[in-house]
């Protein structure tokens, strides 16, 4: 198969690694001027995978697009719309796009396949790639299992097929809301599990895993999902591999704001909250641990305002589990 990456960071050239090495033609994409690409040009690698020869590492968008029967984007959420434009100037007409991103764009509330679909690309050549699993482990050999999810129950199945190996077990999504929903808010409760991790309170984070899930269930069901699919890959199977793991960028923000330090990398559960609490009031759903979140994302942090955050969680009236 015939597959160009655009966006060549962490996990985008993990995806081009992967998918070389499984036997398919892969173009690696990534601006001129962006630093990931310029590593990656300069070096032949980066800190997570080693360029594999065969694949072709470009900054030309047009050769990359011209080149693909499946279009994976791997970049930051927000700026995806912005990204469509560009892609749409060549004819993508007959192109399959999967979607390896986790987010909820924050000016619209839309779901990123939504905003395919609104950039103009029928909903049937769109598909997510979401799911547990790090790049360091799996560049160890170490299996994991994640899941497709399309409106398109064809393409789904020609994907997952395609792409699974003894590395990654792939299932068939059901509910592309719950399977994008679920994606983006795990990133959400993992921010609030690193600052559990800074205020010494681990144990908290089966009850955060428990309360969390609950949380995203209602607010998949109220948007017309599956309330079961917060219990799936997409999220709750997600959860290892952000709470529980140093490898994880949204946990490690969250342990950050508990010590007042600023966090260089990219964390998508910090507009994903924002989003999510958007949704919770559009859609009348009550979400604490998401509007916890939110509370800390904004302004100045510190281990005295988590523990006012937490305290104002614990303080809530009792309620009936389920």
């Amino acid at each position: 198969m015939k597959i160009s990456v655009l966006g060549c960071g962490r996990w985008g050239s993990f995806i081009a690694w992967y998918l070389c090495n499984h036997g398919h033609q892969v173009y690696s994409w990534g601006p001129e001027d962006d630093y990931s690409y310029k590593v990656l040009k300069e070096t032949g690698k980066n800190e997570y995978v080693t360029l594999d020869s065969r694949i072709t590492l470009t900054c030309d968008l047009e050769a990359a697009v011209s080149h693909a029967e499946v279009i994976i984007i791997s970049i930051s959420s927000q700026g995806l719309r912005g990204f469509m434009q560009k892609i749409l100037a060549y004819d993508v007409s007959q192109k399959n796009f999967v979607l390896c991103m986790k987010g909820i764009e924050v000016s619209t509330g839309a779901r990123l396949s939504q905003v395919l679909i609104e950039s103009g690309v029928s909903k049937d050549r769109i598909a997510v790639w979401v799911g547990p699993g790090h790049i360091q482990a799996f560049t160890q050999g170490i299996p994991n299992c994640m899941v497709i999810d399309s409106h398109d129950d064809q393409l789904k199945k020609t994907l997952a097929d395609a792409f699974k190996s003894n590395l990654i077990r792939f299932y068939y999504g059901t509910d592309i809301i719950g399977t994008e929903i679920g994606a983006a808010a795990k990133n959400v409760m993992g921010i609030l599990a690193g600052v559990l991790d800074g205020c010494g309170y681990v144990s908290l984070k089966g009850a955060l895993m428990a309360r969390g899930a609950g949380e995203v269930a209602r607010l998949i069901k109220a948007m017309g999902g599956n309330a079961l699919s917060a219990y799936g890959l997409a999220h709750l199977g997600d959860y290892e591999a952000t709470l529980f793991s140093p490898y994880s960028h949204n946990r490690a923000y969250g342990e950050a704001l508990v010590k007042g330090d600023k966090f260089m990398k990219l964390a998508e559960g910090v507009p994903t909250a924002a989003a999510m609490k958007n949704l919770g009031e559009k859609y009348g759903v009550d979400l604490p641990l998401t509007n916890a979140v939110y509370e800390l994302c904004q302004g100045d942090c510190d281990k005295q305002k988590c523990n006012e955050v937490l305290d104002k969680l614990f303080s809530r009236e009792t309620k009936y589990e389920f």
